[in-house]
C-alpha cells in the first residue's frame, strides 16, 4: 500500500488532517517517509545545500563560531549544535575552520540532530576522523542546555511542518488536506474561522491571501533561545522572509531538482516552505535573547570575506579557479541564493554584535 493510500485511510476514518499533519506524515514516516527512502542532497538527490557547494561556506561559519565563543570568555566545556546536518559537510567545514583554535576544539562536544538512520551513516562517514566527541539526538531538548550552547542551522526550518490558513468572507480559515470525490488527495478548507496574531507590517489580508505559521519552528527556537540566554549563539541560514513580505503560499514538493505537486505522491517528494524569519525573532526575543537579522545570505558571507577566502583558494589551486569562482557566484548572487537565502543570528543579550551583522 502506498503512503497515499495510507492517508487517504487515515482521513477517511479521522476526517480531514492539517497541512502539518500531512507534512509529518510524508516526511517521517518511518517505511515510506521522504527521509526514510531518499538521501536528498547534492546531484543524485532533490536538492543541493550551500556547504555542498563549497568549503568556503563552512569555512567562513566555522571562523565565526570560534569567534562569538571568544568574545564571551571562551567558555569550556561548551556544546557545538547543529540541527539538519545533512551529509556532515558543513561539520567538517566548522571543524577544518576551527583547527585554527585547539583550545575551542578542546572545549567542545558535538551534537548532532538527525532523525534520518541513512543521514545518520552519511555523517558518521564523513567525520569519522575528527577528534572531537560527537553525539547524535533525533530532536533538541533541555537536556542539551547544561552548559553554553552553540546551534548552527542550514536550511533545517524549511522542512518543519507549517500550517496554512486561507483568508475568507468568515475570516481566516485553515486548510486541511482531505479526499475528493475520486478519493485523491485534496485541500479543503474547515467552515469555521479562527483569530490568527499576525503582525501589522504584513499589511491587511485580501480575500484568498493564505498565511503560514509554523509552531513546531518557533518551538524550537524558543528552547535554542531559552539554552543560550546567559551564553552561547545559534546562527540560522534558509531561505525565507521579513516582515513586511505580506501574505501568499510558499509550500513546494521537490523531486530530482524539479518542482513537484504538493499531495501526489507523498513520500517520494522534499516537502518545504519559506521561513518566517521575524516570527522566529519574535520568539527568540520573547525568551529574552537579542536577534540580528535576517541579513541575505549575500551580505553576511561578503561581511565575512568570502570574496577574500575565494582568491587565496584560487591562487593555491589555479586549476581550480574556475570552478571557485562559479561556487562564489553561486552563493551570493542575487539570481542563485544570494538574496533568496537569509541569516539570522541569536545571542544573550549582553554578547558583543556578531560578525557580519
Amino acid at each position: 500500500m502506498s503512503l497515499a493510500e495510507r492517508i487517504a485511510q487515515i482521513i477517511e476514518m479521522q476526517g480531514p488532517i492539517s497541512v502539518a499533519q500531512f507534512m509529518s506524515i510524508a516526511l517521517h514516516d518511518p517505511v515510506n517517509g521522504y527521509y526514510a527512502q531518499h538521501d536528498p542532497i547534492g546531484i543524485g538527490g532533490d536538492f543541493t545545500t550551500a556547504p555542498e557547494i563549497s568549503q568556503m561556506f563552512g569555512e567562513l561559519i566555522g571562523a565565526w563560531i570560534v569567534q562569538v565563543w571568544r568574545e564571551q570568555g571562551a567558555p569550556s566545556p561548551a556544546r557545538l549544535v547543529e540541527l539538519g546536518p545533512g551529509h556532515g559537510t558543513l561539520m567538517a567545514d566548522v571543524l577544518r575552520a576551527a583547527r585554527l583554535d585547539a583550545e575551542f576544539l578542546s572545549s567542545i562536544e558535538i551534537t548532532l540532530i538527525e532523525t534520518s538512520a541513512r543521514l545518520r551513516a552519511a555523517q558518521a562517514k564523513r567525520l569519522k576522523d575528527t577528534a572531537v566527541v560527537i553525539h547524535w539526538a533525533e530532536r533538541f531538548d533541555d537536556s542539551l542546555a547544561d552548559r553554553p550552547l552553540f546551534v548552527l542551522a542550514n536550511e533545517f526550518f524549511d522542512a518543519l511542518p507549517i500550517r496554512q490558513f486561507v483568508h475568507t468572507e468568515r475570516g481566516w480559515c485553515e486548510r486541511m488536506v482531505g479526499l475528493d470525490r475520486q478519493r485523491s488527495l485534496a485541500f479543503a478548507l474547515v467552515p469555521l474561522s479562527r483569530q490568527l496574531n499576525i503582525p501589522a507590517e504584513r499589511g491587511r489580508p485580501r480575500r484568498g491571501d493564505i498565511c503560514e505559521t509554523s509552531p513546531a519552528g518557533e518551538g524550537i527556537i524558543l528552547q535554542i533561545a531559552n539554552a543560550i540566554a546567559q551564553r552561547g549563539a545559534a546562527l540560522i541560514f534558509d531561505y525565507g522572509y521579513g516582515a513586511n513580505a505580506g501574505f501568499g503560499e510558499t509550500l513546494q514538493a521537490v523531486a530530482a531538482h524539479k518542482f513537484a505537486n504538493v499531495l501526489q505522491k507523498p513520500g517520494e517528494a522534499d516537502l518545504s516552505s519559506h521561513v518566517d524569519f521575524a516570527a522566529l525573532a519574535r520568539a527568540a526575543e520573547n525568551a529574552g535573547t537579542k536577534t540580528y537579522g535576517p541579513v541575505t545570505q549575500r551580505a553576511l558571507l561578503e561581511a565575512l570575506g568570502i570574496e577574500v577566502r575565494a582568491e587565496c583558494l584560487a591562487r593555491a589551486n589555479p586549476e581550480q579557479a574556475d570552478s571557485i569562482a562559479a561556487a562564489v557566484k553561486r552563493l551570493i548572487s542575487s539570481a542563485q541564493m544570494g538574496t533568496l537565502f537569509k541569516a539570522l543570528a541569536i545571542l544573550p543579550k549582553g554578547a558583543p554584535r556578531p560578525p557580519g551583522f
